[in-house]
């Protein structure tokens, strides 16, 4: 039998968008946590609260941004404290990107932060492996990032509507479940505007299908020829 080594990397995949509109943001992620083949966790919880107007989008290592994600929210709460005002959109992000660059050698996350501020509106900063800091109209990340960079520069546009960037993000992480193996489960949304943050949640199995997608079945049975199929034959000694 072949040895496994316990310490080699494992691939560490997802998929995580944010996306900006005409009067704040959409986020979005997937829901699969996997340990290279091993699917760890199907409906884990990749978008972070960080204060109440602003949220964070992990990839990479769950471990490393669960706990990168509680430092900045422990510094963002002093913050608020002292300055008796919340934190913009702009300081949580660059908190996050103290952090990640800072210990860029021992963290493997990336990540995109998202919010709105009664000073700055909606923002999005996409904060890649390494700790660098970009601000952009929307951000991509992930394993599958890599399947969807034509499609925004096709699909996405100035000034969309709150209901168009919605559908954009659940569309796109759709398609990167329908190609990505490392990303699949449910889709998760957080949609941050000047009324607060609206979250929501899309059972994979409602999702759209792409590229002759098997239907979601629940159990082989479906596959087998559903209820009305016979069993199969136990095995036998």
């Amino acid at each position: 039998m072949d040895k496994v080594d316990l310490d080699s990397p494992h691939s560490m995949g997802t998929t995580i968008i944010g996306v900006t509109y005409n009067g704040g943001v959409v986020l979005g992620a997937d829901s699969r946590t996997s340990t290279g083949v091993y699917v760890a966790n199907r409906a884990s919880d990749k978008i972070t609260k960080l204060t109440d107007n602003v949220y964070i989008c992990r990839s990479g290592s769950a471990a490393d941004s669960q706990v990168l994600s509680d430092y900045v929210r422990y510094f963002l709460h002093q913050h608020t404290i002292q300055l008796d005002q919340p934190a913009t959109v702009k300081v949580a992000a660059n908190l996050a990107r103290l952090l990640s660059y800072n210990n860029k050698d021992m963290l493997q996350t990336g990540l995109i932060v998202g919010g709105w501020s009664k000073h700055e509106g909606g923002k999005i900063f996409g904060i890649p492996l390494g700790g660098t800091i970009i601000e952009q109209p929307f951000a991509i990340g992930g394993s599958g990032s890599s399947y969807l960079y034509g499609f925004f520069d096709q699909a996405w546009k100035d000034g969309m509507t709150k209901e168009e960037a919605e559908a954009l993000v659940v569309k796109a992480v759709s398609l990167a479940i329908a190609r990505d193996g490392a990303s699949g489960g449910v889709v998760r949304t957080v949609t941050i505007d000047k009324d607060g943050p609206e979250r929501k949640f899309y059972p994979g199995d409602k999702l759209q299908l792409w590229h002759e997608e098997m239907e979601p079945q629940n159990s082989l049975l479906d596959i087998w020829g559903g209820a009305t199929a016979a069993s199969p034959e136990p095995m036998r000694e």
